[in-house]
């Protein structure tokens, strides 16, 4: 399908995007532009370290469009500093954010990183919790511990972002109440398993996303990421699950909505 055509029969929500790193600082409002006219109605904007969130911030509050979403990035630790935690509690009470993220653990990175990411992510479970924000999720080759930390949080809900786990780990997370998140590797057809894991699970339980910059679809591969390539990951996901784009589309938008606590967007089939 063309990215142009049916894809855009509802709008869309990318629910990870980060919009505000310097990869689009030559054309931002292009690529804001051309993303609307693909059919995005709503783009979620996660922060990567303290030193990013009032830049991030600032666009935010120039476009109605772009939600933001402040944290400290596991693959980011060694820009953290001790204050930031606290930075993070003072940014909650002061600005209306839709989730606190990117936060997690990445055993890719490297195992000695990961106690440093532990003891973070753990205190920014506890801050989400105490300002009652989902969170959304960083996880490479660490679902079971993450899935532990969740249960021990009491962390209510939020978004396992460009899920990889097994569908086990799959359903652990949805009984938590979180919704899992597919982007440019489902366009890829050698992506076998995530394509099988996105056929079997239930579609309430799936939000789309890009991770611009990153993780690009295969149209454009070994190229910048966008956030209007949007509609080529929802009709990826359409096409494996062998299912009308219209309702994914809808169902879709209605879960970054339902768990993200957006407000109805404009345009958007059964909003």
């Amino acid at each position: 399908m063309s990215n142009q055509t049916d894809e855009r029969c509802a709008v869309l929500i990318d629910t990870h995007c980060h919009i505000d790193v310097d990869a689009f600082d030559g054309d931002r409002e292009q690529v804001l532009g051309r993303a609307r006219a693909a059919g995005v109605g709503a783009i979620v904007v996660p922060a990567i370290s303290a030193a990013g969130w009032s830049g991030l911030l600032a666009l935010c509050d120039r476009h109605a469009d772009l939600y933001p979403a402040l944290g400290l990035h596991p693959v980011a630790i060694d820009d953290h500093d001790e204050g930031d935690v606290a930075r993070l509690e003072r940014a909650i009470a002061d600005h209306p954010l839709v989730a606190v993220g990117e936060i997690g653990l990445d055993a890719v990175t490297g195992a000695h990183a990961l106690p440093r990411q532990r003891a973070l992510f753990v205190r920014q479970l506890e801050v989400a919790r105490a300002a009652s924000l989902p969170v959304l999720l960083h996880v490479r080759k660490c679902h079971d511990e993450v899935l532990a930390e969740l249960q021990r949080s009491g962390c209510c809900s939020g978004i396992a972002h460009a899920f990889n786990g097994s569908l086990e780990q799959a359903k652990r997370y949805i009984h938590l109440g979180f919704r899992l998140g597919f982007g440019g590797m489902l366009t890829f057809e050698r992506s076998t398993r995530l394509r099988r894991l996105a056929r079997a699970l239930p579609l309430d339980a799936i939000v789309l996303e890009t991770d611009a910059p990153d993780l690009t679809v295969a149209s454009h591969r070994y190229q910048r990421n966008s956030p209007e390539y949007l509609p080529e990951v929802l009709a990826a996901l359409a096409d494996v699950r062998d299912e009308d784009p219209t309702e994914v589309a809808r169902r879709t938008t209605a879960n970054a909505r339902a768990v993200l606590g957006l407000p109805a967007i404009a345009g958007a089939v059964g909003a």
